[in-house]
């Protein structure tokens, strides 16, 4: 079993490269979303939760993260949590079966920044992006997906993403192996990235 990690900026293009790999590899690839793995606030109000901060590494619940990592690698399915962002709290009866498979892939914005959940990873990837492309793609995000107005996703954007992306995500960029910088678009990058994990699997 070969895990990977694929990190990076919102909007960075995380998502468009894990699409690739999981195109090229099909049925032998799993992908882990962090964003599932966020810790449950349905006891706030809605009010409240939505004021929460998204991009900060105590919003996730590693524990349980690590956990179900660590039961996939043992060759067990998990129950995956579902997380809502429009009602910004996790789901109390639905959960997603996910089953073991050769490759696993775990996304998203803060995954480096957790020691021990870095340590299972057999490669970390960081998708790097220029600032104004990625803003312009959580605007696109928030708005089509999110529910959210133009004005809500820049005042979030300055108060909460771009802070933690300094603080956090950006200096995680030091955990990387590879850097894939322009994100989703290097398809050179990507090709790359795909024919190595395919080697490995062959051996």
């Amino acid at each position: 079993m070969f895990v990977i990690g694929i990190a990076g900026g919102s909007g960075s293009g995380k998502t468009t490269v894990v699409k690739n790999i999981t195109e090229n590899l099909k049925e032998q690839v799993v992908v882990i979303p962090q964003d599932s793995y966020y810790k449950d606030s349905s006891h706030l109000a809605l009010e409240e939760r939505q004021k929460l901060n998204f991009d900060h590494p105590e919003s996730i619940d590693f524990d349980l993260l690590i956990e179900q990592i660590d039961e996939l690698k043992r060759g067990n399915s998990i129950e995956q949590p579902v997380y809502s962002y429009l009602t910004c709290s996790r789901s109390k009866t639905e959960t997603i079966t996910v089953r073991p498979a050769s490759v696993i892939i775990i996304e998203g914005i803060l995954i480096f920044t957790c020691k021990a959940l870095r340590d299972l990873m057999d490669i970390r990837v960081f998708v790097d992006a220029d600032d104004d492309d990625r803003l312009m793609r959580v605007i696109t995000r928030d708005i089509q997906e999110r529910g959210k107005t133009v004005e809500q996703v820049i005042e979030r954007y300055t108060k909460t993403v771009k802070p933690m992306y300094l603080q956090f995500i950006e200096p995680s960029k030091r955990y990387a192996d590879i850097v894939i910088p322009q994100g989703g678009h290097n398809k050179v990058a990507i090709d790359v990235l795909t024919a190595m994990i395919e080697k490995t699997l062959a051996k």
